[in-house]
């Protein structure tokens, strides 16, 4: 059993590898990285379940010049094989430019000696377009 300071240690490494297979633009490992049945909650859309709905949304992100995904852990708390983490995100487009900002929590479960985001629900912070 992880304490917290593993638990919150496994869910940051988990987030570089997830940051920098994005940055690669290797969506299926992104895709590689949640459940099987892995659900996300994404701003203005239904909810996207599955592997093949999660490539479609991981490609349309880069699609649309989302060039890094950046995240911080900020709150981790484990349950047996489940764990709960609370973040904040930043979307980049070229240069750098910061395109979205935001909040996330997700679920993590353990699957084969692997944490993997089941559960991922995000929205932006940035004010809403006039």
């Amino acid at each position: 059993m992880a304490n917290s300071t593993e638990i919150h240690e496994a869910i940051e490494a988990a987030n570089k590898t997830m940051m920098a297979t994005y940055s690669q633009r290797d969506v299926a490992g992104v895709v590689a990285l949640h459940t099987e049945n892995a659900q996300l909650f994404p701003p203005n859309s239904d909810c996207v379940t599955g592997g093949q709905a999660l490539q479609a949304l991981f490609q349309a992100l880069i699609d649309t010049g989302i060039k890094a995904i950046k995240l911080e852990t900020i709150e981790t708390e484990r349950y047996g094989d489940t764990a709960s983490e609370i973040g904040r995100y930043i979307l980049e487009g070229e240069g750098n430019q910061v395109l979205d900002r935001g909040k996330y929590i997700v679920i993590w479960k353990r699957e084969a000696d692997q944490w993997k985001i089941h559960r991922d629900i995000f929205n932006t912070s940035m004010p809403a377009p006039e």
